[in-house]
């Protein structure tokens, strides 16, 4: 036989025909036609509500996992009262002294300075971001920021 569109067929027993519920006795299913006997879920149309009710109760108990967790990666974050410790007055702070001496681990992602603690050092700071309160008490004591 030659081959040709009208000609192909599906492999043998690799296409089921579909399951007929309810068609009488002479289908092989008897007379409950696979349901079992009454209820709900013996009758048309009364399947989905029950589901729906189990499906829910299982959802009330999962906790609310609100927001989401960003995907942008988070600076190394240290302190003001971390570098009073650590740099003499005047000293010349990058990315690359901060690890250097040890406050931070990786440059790669960035480095953040924060507000907390006191200084009375002049510091230069240059390429670390700087919080508004970090900013104010670095030039309050006479430093300066080159971003």
């Amino acid at each position: 036989m030659p081959l040709a569109l009208h000609t192909i067929k599906p492999a043998k027993g690799s296409k089921r025909n579909k399951k007929r519920v309810g068609r009488g006795n002479a289908s092989g299913h008897g007379t409950y036609s696979t349901r079992g006997l009454k209820g709900q879920r013996s009758r048309s149309g009364g399947k989905g509500g029950l589901k729906y009710k189990g499906m829910k109760q299982m959802l009330l108990s999962v906790p609310k996992k609100r927001g989401f967790k960003s995907l942008k990666p988070k600076p190394e974050v240290l302190n003001i009262n971390d570098l009073d410790a650590k740099f003499n007055d005047n000293a010349k702070i990058t990315p690359k002294t901060l690890r250097e001496s040890g406050l931070i681990s990786k440059i790669d992602k960035g480095v953040k300075i924060l507000g907390k603690g006191e200084t009375e050092k002049k510091f230069t700071i240059i390429g670390c971001d700087v919080s508004k309160s970090a900013r104010e008490k670095i030039e309050k004591s006479g430093g300066i920021i080159k971003i």
